[in-house]
């Protein structure tokens, strides 16, 4: 459990914290009052708050030295992935859990519900898969303040 709790935990939340704040507005605005689709509203979140999350936590939270396209390859992979398990499960668990409420409402609430899925499991993927540290097999040596 400890090679999980360290603090790249809060480093992590805290650029999370920008990044929710940008793709929120994005996802929000789209939705709300462009007209567009859950699945394009989301989409556009995640590319507009992924381009920013990359950044911060290559060289913030993960401090990744690694320069290659399969680190960015990883990263997109985990983005997606993750993203379609939060939303793909949200969405029909928050529509039968406020099936008495209206549409709008209710896929409104889906979308935070997938937000709060997918940082959980974007940081597991992120911390695994994306930015791993390959120099050992203690993860804690590279990320320590």
């Amino acid at each position: 459990m400890k090679r999980f709790v360290d603090s790249t935990i809060p480093k992590f939340l805290l650029t999370g914290v920008v990044n929710t704040a940008v793709g929120a507005a994005v996802m929000f605005l789209l939705y709300n009052l462009a007209g567009c689709s859950y699945w394009l509203s989301s989409a556009a979140n995640y590319l507009v708050g992924g381009t920013v999350s990359f950044f911060l936590n290559k060289y913030y939270t993960f401090h990744s030295t690694e320069r290659s396209w399969t680190q960015v390859g990883r990263f997109v992979l985990t983005v997606a992935v993750c993203w379609l398990v939060a939303y793909g499960v949200a969405k029909p668990l928050t529509l039968r859990l406020l099936a008495g409420e209206g549409e709008r409402f209710q896929t409104n609430a889906a979308m935070v519900v997938g937000m709060g899925l997918y940082t959980v499991l974007n940081y597991l993927g992120q911390r695994l898969f994306a930015f791993r540290y390959k120099g050992s097999e203690d993860t804690d040596d590279h990320m320590a303040d």
